[in-house]
Protein backbone atom coordinates (compact mmCIF):
# COMPACT_ATOMS: atom_id res chain seq x y z
CA UNK A 1 0.00 0.00 0.00
CA UNK A 2 1.20 3.34 -0.90
CA UNK A 3 2.10 5.51 1.80
CA UNK A 4 1.04 9.20 2.07
CA UNK A 5 4.92 10.40 2.10
CA UNK A 6 4.95 8.46 -1.46
CA UNK A 7 2.35 9.33 -3.15
CA UNK A 8 1.07 12.58 -5.07
CA UNK A 9 -2.22 13.27 -4.10
CA UNK A 10 -4.85 15.44 -6.64
CA UNK A 11 -7.64 17.16 -6.05
CA UNK A 12 -10.21 18.92 -8.32
CA UNK A 13 -13.40 20.52 -6.89
CA UNK A 14 -16.22 23.11 -8.33
CA UNK A 15 -16.75 25.29 -4.90
CA UNK A 16 -20.39 26.57 -5.67
CA UNK A 17 -19.90 30.27 -6.51
CA UNK A 18 -16.07 29.92 -4.37
CA UNK A 19 -18.65 28.92 -1.15
CA UNK A 20 -19.64 32.62 -0.67
CA UNK A 21 -23.15 31.50 -0.36
CA UNK A 22 -25.58 32.74 -3.43
CA UNK A 23 -27.92 35.70 -2.30
CA UNK A 24 -27.22 35.83 1.21
CA UNK A 25 -26.83 32.22 2.15
CA UNK A 26 -24.36 30.71 4.34
CA UNK A 27 -20.90 31.34 3.81
CA UNK A 28 -18.69 28.09 3.47
CA UNK A 29 -15.44 29.07 3.02
CA UNK A 30 -14.00 27.87 5.54
CA UNK A 31 -15.54 25.02 5.65
CA UNK A 32 -14.73 24.22 2.01
CA UNK A 33 -10.95 24.45 2.72
CA UNK A 34 -11.27 22.53 5.85
CA UNK A 35 -12.37 19.52 3.82
CA UNK A 36 -9.52 20.17 1.32
CA UNK A 37 -6.98 20.35 3.84
CA UNK A 38 -8.52 16.66 4.85
CA UNK A 39 -6.89 14.98 2.17
CA UNK A 40 -3.62 17.19 1.97
CA UNK A 41 -3.47 17.59 -1.95
CA UNK A 42 -0.19 18.45 -4.10
CA UNK A 43 -1.95 19.55 -6.67
CA UNK A 44 -6.46 21.20 -6.93
CA UNK A 45 -7.76 22.51 -9.70
CA UNK A 46 -10.38 24.94 -8.79
CA UNK A 47 -13.23 26.01 -10.49
CA UNK A 48 -15.86 28.73 -9.27
CA UNK A 49 -13.36 31.24 -8.24
CA UNK A 50 -16.13 34.04 -7.42
CA UNK A 51 -14.64 36.81 -6.11
CA UNK A 52 -11.19 35.80 -5.64
CA UNK A 53 -9.72 38.29 -7.61
CA UNK A 54 -11.22 41.26 -5.18
CA UNK A 55 -9.28 42.89 -3.03
CA UNK A 56 -6.03 41.81 -4.13
CA UNK A 57 -6.87 38.24 -4.75
CA UNK A 58 -7.07 38.08 -1.06
CA UNK A 59 -9.74 34.99 -1.21
CA UNK A 60 -7.43 32.85 -3.33
CA UNK A 61 -4.29 33.48 -1.18
CA UNK A 62 -6.31 32.77 1.97
CA UNK A 63 -7.25 29.07 0.77
CA UNK A 64 -3.91 28.74 -0.71
CA UNK A 65 -2.04 30.00 2.29
CA UNK A 66 -4.60 27.31 4.45
CA UNK A 67 -3.22 24.33 2.16
CA UNK A 68 0.81 25.31 1.71
CA UNK A 69 -0.20 25.57 -2.04
CA UNK A 70 1.31 28.48 -4.50
CA UNK A 71 -2.23 29.87 -6.87
CA UNK A 72 -2.69 30.85 -10.19
CA UNK A 73 -5.87 31.80 -11.40
CA UNK A 74 -7.36 33.60 -15.04
CA UNK A 75 -8.54 36.75 -14.74
CA UNK A 76 -12.20 37.32 -15.71
CA UNK A 77 -13.05 40.19 -18.58
CA UNK A 78 -15.61 42.42 -18.94
CA UNK A 79 -18.51 40.38 -20.78
CA UNK A 80 -17.84 37.28 -19.89
CA UNK A 81 -18.08 34.71 -16.99
CA UNK A 82 -17.35 35.82 -13.68
CA UNK A 83 -16.29 32.24 -12.36
CA UNK A 84 -12.59 31.84 -12.94
CA UNK A 85 -10.43 28.87 -12.86
CA UNK A 86 -7.07 28.14 -10.92
CA UNK A 87 -4.72 25.35 -10.23
CA UNK A 88 -2.84 25.39 -7.04
CA UNK A 89 0.43 23.06 -6.10
CA UNK A 90 2.87 22.27 -3.68
CA UNK A 91 6.06 24.27 -3.97
CA UNK A 92 7.95 21.17 -1.66
CA UNK A 93 7.28 19.04 -4.55
CA UNK A 94 6.99 21.55 -7.60
CA UNK A 95 9.40 23.83 -9.73
CA UNK A 96 7.24 26.42 -11.86
CA UNK A 97 7.92 27.27 -15.12
CA UNK A 98 5.71 28.80 -16.90
CA UNK A 99 1.97 29.72 -16.95
CA UNK A 100 -0.64 30.35 -19.29
CA UNK A 101 -4.00 30.97 -19.68
CA UNK A 102 -5.52 30.01 -22.74
CA UNK A 103 -8.27 33.42 -23.71
CA UNK A 104 -11.81 31.45 -24.94
CA UNK A 105 -15.02 33.25 -25.55
CA UNK A 106 -16.52 32.44 -22.23
CA UNK A 107 -13.70 31.50 -19.64
CA UNK A 108 -10.24 30.94 -20.00
CA UNK A 109 -8.12 27.69 -19.02
CA UNK A 110 -5.83 28.11 -16.41
CA UNK A 111 -2.55 26.46 -17.24
CA UNK A 112 0.33 26.54 -15.33
CA UNK A 113 3.57 24.09 -15.90
CA UNK A 114 5.61 22.70 -14.29
CA UNK A 115 8.34 20.47 -13.28
CA UNK A 116 8.47 18.02 -10.05
CA UNK A 117 11.97 18.76 -8.75
CA UNK A 118 14.74 16.37 -9.74
CA UNK A 119 12.37 15.45 -12.91
CA UNK A 120 13.64 17.11 -16.36
CA UNK A 121 10.60 16.30 -18.27
CA UNK A 122 8.13 18.81 -18.10
CA UNK A 123 3.92 18.48 -16.72
CA UNK A 124 1.33 20.24 -17.79
CA UNK A 125 -1.11 21.08 -15.48
CA UNK A 126 -4.67 22.98 -16.21
CA UNK A 127 -8.09 23.61 -14.87
CA UNK A 128 -11.29 24.54 -17.02
CA UNK A 129 -14.71 24.98 -16.97
CA UNK A 130 -16.55 24.20 -20.12
CA UNK A 131 -19.16 26.55 -21.11
CA UNK A 132 -22.47 25.49 -19.53
CA UNK A 133 -25.01 27.26 -22.32
CA UNK A 134 -22.97 26.64 -25.75
CA UNK A 135 -22.50 22.79 -26.76
CA UNK A 136 -20.17 24.04 -29.75
CA UNK A 137 -18.45 26.45 -27.77
CA UNK A 138 -17.61 23.16 -25.32
CA UNK A 139 -16.24 21.37 -28.25
CA UNK A 140 -13.81 24.31 -28.91
CA UNK A 141 -12.89 24.46 -25.27
CA UNK A 142 -12.41 20.66 -25.03
CA UNK A 143 -10.09 21.34 -28.78
CA UNK A 144 -8.30 23.51 -27.21
CA UNK A 145 -7.42 21.44 -24.06
CA UNK A 146 -5.81 18.80 -26.72
CA UNK A 147 -3.13 21.57 -27.38
CA UNK A 148 -2.10 20.18 -23.28
CA UNK A 149 -0.50 17.09 -24.71
CA UNK A 150 0.68 18.24 -28.20
CA UNK A 151 4.74 17.27 -29.08
CA UNK A 152 4.70 14.50 -26.88
CA UNK A 153 4.02 16.79 -23.45
CA UNK A 154 2.94 14.57 -20.55
CA UNK A 155 -0.22 16.91 -19.04
CA UNK A 156 -3.01 16.43 -16.19
CA UNK A 157 -6.07 18.47 -15.79
CA UNK A 158 -9.47 18.77 -14.20
CA UNK A 159 -12.65 20.08 -15.49
CA UNK A 160 -16.26 20.65 -14.62
CA UNK A 161 -17.25 19.19 -18.33
CA UNK A 162 -21.12 20.73 -18.35
CA UNK A 163 -21.84 17.75 -20.66
CA UNK A 164 -21.77 13.99 -20.23
CA UNK A 165 -19.29 10.62 -20.54
CA UNK A 166 -19.49 9.02 -23.81
CA UNK A 167 -18.93 5.57 -23.08
CA UNK A 168 -22.67 5.10 -21.99
CA UNK A 169 -22.74 1.42 -21.84
CA UNK A 170 -19.92 1.21 -18.64
CA UNK A 171 -21.38 4.38 -16.30
CA UNK A 172 -22.53 3.51 -13.13
CA UNK A 173 -25.86 6.59 -13.64
CA UNK A 174 -27.71 6.32 -16.73
CA UNK A 175 -27.66 9.82 -19.07
CA UNK A 176 -30.43 11.91 -18.36
CA UNK A 177 -33.94 10.71 -19.60
CA UNK A 178 -34.82 14.18 -21.21
CA UNK A 179 -38.43 13.69 -21.44
CA UNK A 180 -38.47 13.66 -17.75
CA UNK A 181 -36.47 16.73 -17.10
CA UNK A 182 -38.33 19.36 -16.20
CA UNK A 183 -35.72 22.28 -17.03
CA UNK A 184 -36.37 23.69 -20.49
CA UNK A 185 -33.71 25.71 -20.55
CA UNK A 186 -31.19 22.99 -19.50
CA UNK A 187 -32.59 20.74 -22.00
CA UNK A 188 -31.39 23.33 -24.41
CA UNK A 189 -27.87 23.77 -22.85
CA UNK A 190 -27.22 19.91 -22.37
CA UNK A 191 -28.05 18.43 -25.31
CA UNK A 192 -26.90 18.18 -29.12
CA UNK A 193 -28.66 16.63 -32.47
CA UNK A 194 -27.24 13.73 -33.76
CA UNK A 195 -29.18 11.43 -37.12
CA UNK A 196 -32.35 14.22 -36.47
CA UNK A 197 -32.56 13.57 -32.31
CA UNK A 198 -31.70 15.19 -29.74
CA UNK A 199 -29.62 13.67 -26.90
CA UNK A 200 -27.34 14.15 -24.21
CA UNK A 201 -24.03 16.09 -24.77
CA UNK A 202 -21.32 13.53 -24.65
CA UNK A 203 -18.82 15.51 -27.39
CA UNK A 204 -16.18 16.87 -25.10
CA UNK A 205 -15.36 13.68 -23.87
CA UNK A 206 -15.10 12.06 -27.25
CA UNK A 207 -12.86 14.78 -27.86
CA UNK A 208 -10.65 14.10 -24.89
CA UNK A 209 -10.51 10.37 -24.17
CA UNK A 210 -12.10 9.10 -27.61
CA UNK A 211 -11.07 8.50 -30.78
CA UNK A 212 -7.35 7.94 -30.50
CA UNK A 213 -7.14 8.63 -26.96
CA UNK A 214 -5.51 11.49 -26.54
CA UNK A 215 -6.26 11.92 -22.82
CA UNK A 216 -7.59 8.77 -20.44
CA UNK A 217 -10.41 10.10 -18.13
CA UNK A 218 -9.41 8.95 -14.76
CA UNK A 219 -12.37 8.34 -13.05
CA UNK A 220 -13.35 5.76 -16.38
CA UNK A 221 -9.85 4.05 -15.78
CA UNK A 222 -10.12 3.45 -11.91
CA UNK A 223 -13.53 2.17 -12.28
CA UNK A 224 -13.62 -0.53 -15.44
CA UNK A 225 -9.56 -0.77 -14.93
CA UNK A 226 -8.85 -0.99 -11.35
CA UNK A 227 -12.40 -2.02 -10.51
CA UNK A 228 -12.54 0.71 -7.28
CA UNK A 229 -16.22 1.53 -6.18
CA UNK A 230 -17.37 5.23 -6.14
CA UNK A 231 -14.82 6.34 -8.89
CA UNK A 232 -17.78 6.33 -11.53
CA UNK A 233 -20.14 7.73 -9.34
CA UNK A 234 -21.89 11.10 -10.07
CA UNK A 235 -21.03 14.56 -9.02
CA UNK A 236 -23.82 17.10 -10.06
CA UNK A 237 -25.75 18.09 -9.08
CA UNK A 238 -26.00 17.40 -5.54
CA UNK A 239 -28.94 20.18 -5.15
CA UNK A 240 -31.11 20.20 -8.00
CA UNK A 241 -33.87 18.20 -8.71
CA UNK A 242 -35.55 19.87 -12.04
CA UNK A 243 -32.27 19.54 -14.28
CA UNK A 244 -32.64 15.24 -13.91
CA UNK A 245 -30.29 12.61 -11.28
CA UNK A 246 -26.99 13.74 -10.58
CA UNK A 247 -24.39 12.73 -13.57
CA UNK A 248 -20.36 12.35 -13.98
CA UNK A 249 -19.96 15.58 -15.09
CA UNK A 250 -16.61 16.87 -13.26
CA UNK A 251 -13.95 14.46 -14.36
CA UNK A 252 -9.87 14.12 -14.48
CA UNK A 253 -7.84 13.52 -17.42
CA UNK A 254 -3.87 12.50 -18.30
CA UNK A 255 -1.74 12.15 -21.38
CA UNK A 256 -1.48 7.96 -21.54
CA UNK A 257 1.81 8.32 -20.06
CA UNK A 258 0.96 8.82 -16.64
CA UNK A 259 -1.81 6.40 -16.13
CA UNK A 260 0.17 3.54 -14.64
CA UNK A 261 1.11 6.11 -11.91
CA UNK A 262 -2.84 5.99 -10.82
CA UNK A 263 -3.16 4.19 -8.09
CA UNK A 264 -6.80 5.38 -6.63
CA UNK A 265 -9.38 7.37 -7.63
CA UNK A 266 -12.74 8.53 -6.15
CA UNK A 267 -15.67 11.08 -5.99
CA UNK A 268 -16.08 12.22 -2.47
CA UNK A 269 -19.91 13.20 -1.80
CA UNK A 270 -20.35 13.72 1.98
CA UNK A 271 -23.00 15.97 4.11
CA UNK A 272 -20.25 18.03 4.53
CA UNK A 273 -19.09 18.05 0.62
CA UNK A 274 -22.81 18.99 -0.10
CA UNK A 275 -23.20 21.41 2.33
CA UNK A 276 -20.54 23.18 0.56
CA UNK A 277 -21.06 23.18 -3.26
CA UNK A 278 -23.63 21.57 -5.81
CA UNK A 279 -20.86 19.52 -7.05
CA UNK A 280 -18.50 16.33 -5.40
CA UNK A 281 -14.70 16.67 -4.99
CA UNK A 282 -12.63 14.55 -6.78
CA UNK A 283 -9.33 12.89 -5.26
CA UNK A 284 -6.62 11.28 -7.47
CA UNK A 285 -3.69 9.32 -5.64
CA UNK A 286 -0.45 8.45 -8.10
CA UNK A 287 2.34 6.60 -7.02
CA UNK A 288 5.21 9.21 -6.79
CA UNK A 289 8.24 7.20 -7.75
CA UNK A 290 6.62 5.84 -10.33
CA UNK A 291 5.53 9.26 -11.70
CA UNK A 292 9.23 10.26 -11.21
CA UNK A 293 10.21 7.40 -13.70
CA UNK A 294 7.90 8.56 -15.65
CA UNK A 295 9.34 11.97 -15.42
CA UNK A 296 12.56 11.11 -16.19
CA UNK A 297 13.14 9.87 -19.58
CA UNK A 298 15.82 7.60 -20.46
CA UNK A 299 16.27 9.19 -24.34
Amino acid sequence: MTTHEEELRVASWNIEHNGRGRDGGEDHRHLAHDILAEFRPHVLFRQELTGAWDNGKRDLYAEANRLGLIPFMSLPKEGRSRNPVGVMIDPSLFLTDAHFDHDLPWKAICNPQVRLKGCPKQLCLASAHLCHFDPSLRETEARRLTVLADSGRSALFGIDANSYPHRIGEEAVSLPDWQQVADRVHYEHRTVERNGQRGSDTRPDEILSGGKGVFVDLGHYAGTVLKQPGALAATASLKRTDQGPAQRIDRMYCTPDLVPALRHFEAVVTDEVGEVSDHALLVARFDLAVLRRILTPTH
